[in-house]
């Protein structure tokens, strides 16, 4: 009889089980850009938030992208003229691996514009762009489906400069730092190699003799030296377009080009704080980014002790990231390297 009993008591059980019904699965939320504005130094400053599809509650790592120099808005574009897209491209690929990403119009493009400066451009300064970048940065790790525990930022030629100033002073502190195709030198160094480059290119074309080479050479490397001294630059020996140039560097331009200037990339890197997940790009392809200027910055990235993936150098690349394979989309190998970087975050996501 307790046989019997024990029998019958099991198949009730079993047959109680089966009849339970089954828990629905939770439904995804899908991606979605979302328009958001912030305000900062009195400027309010607007942005694309973009949010994979993920399970409700989940939290993502997240991103911050930082445009280069000059007007480069939020999509990583100086419309009408240049307009590679990279910084929108970069989004949609973090976004297929399931990282939210925030890019802004800084200071002086887009919806932006000059904000609180419009009335008094002259007085903007480098570090006001990076106090927007930190703006941007907690409101992104603010979110709700930011893990804040993964956000990193991605710097694209003078972003990554930003990055690297932002790092020490962003809460919490950025998991990682991406140094795409980046500022690795003074401002103005940079841009006294880039026109003696140009200049040389001109003369092998037969624009200028030897001479008239030389002559240019010792006007440019006058013109910066008055720039960094704050002189009105002596553009007499200057072709029109580089006096054009040098003309510009001041009014309006003269103080956020010298405190831009002030800051020595590899100085920044060091402060970095030990352990600082980091990713630094350069091109083959890449004449405004050598890879040769990037050395230093490497040499002080390890003497931060920061960890890898480190310098990678992209074949074929130029400075927008892409090969002439496929001009109008991200270079394999550039998506391939900031996978890498990312892959840490990606495995919990």
């Amino acid at each position: 009889m307790r046989r019997i009993a024990l029998t019958a008591l099991l198949t009730a059980a079993t047959v109680t089980a089966t009849v339970l019904p089954a828990q629905a699965a939770p439904r995804p939320i899908p991606a979605e850009d979302r328009e958001v504005v912030f305000t900062v130094d009195g400027t309010k400053t607007y942005g694309t938030l973009h949010v994979p599809a993920h399970r409700r509650g989940q939290r993502l790592p997240a991103a911050l992208l930082l445009p280069g120099s000059g007007p480069t808005d939020r999509n990583g574009d100086q419309p009408p003229a240049l307009t590679p897209g990279t910084l929108a491209k970069l989004a949609s690929a973090l976004g297929d691996d399931k990282i939210i990403t925030l890019r802004f119009d800084k200071y002086g493009t887009g919806r932006t514009g000059m904000g609180a400066y419009a009335e008094h451009p002259e007085t903007i300064d480098f570090p006001a762009f990076v106090r927007q970048a930190g703006a941007a940065y907690a409101l992104l790790s603010g979110q709700p489906e930011t893990d804040r525990r993964a956000v990193s930022v991605i710097g694209h030629s003078e972003g990554a400069l930003t990055a690297l100033l932002l790092a020490d002073e962003a809460r919490p502190r950025p998991a990682g730092l991406a140094l795409l195709q980046p500022q690795a030198l003074r401002l103005l160094d940079h841009l006294a190699m880039q026109l003696h480059d140009q200049v040389a290119k001109a003369t092998e074309a037969g624009q200028f003799t030897p001479e008239q080479q030389r002559v240019i050479d010792q006007a440019i490397d006058r013109g910066i030296a008055d720039v960094r001294a704050g002189r009105a630059p002596d553009t007499t020996d200057l072709p029109a377009p580089l006096a054009q140039l040098f003309q510009a560097l001041q009014g309006p331009n003269q103080r956020f080009v010298q405190t831009d200037d002030a800051v020595y990339p590899p100085d920044a890197a060091r402060e970095l704080r030990p352990g600082t997940r980091v990713l630094l790009t350069c091109g083959t392809r890449d004449p405004q980014v050598p890879c040769a200027t990037t050395d230093a910055l490497t040499r002080a990235l390890r003497q931060a002790h920061t960890t890898g993936p480190g310098r990678v150098v992209l074949r074929g690349v130029d400075h927008n990231l892409r090969d002439e394979t496929h001009p109008d989309v991200l270079a394999e190998d550039a998506l391939a390297a900031v996978r890498a970087f990312t892959s840490r975050w990606r495995r919990g996501a």
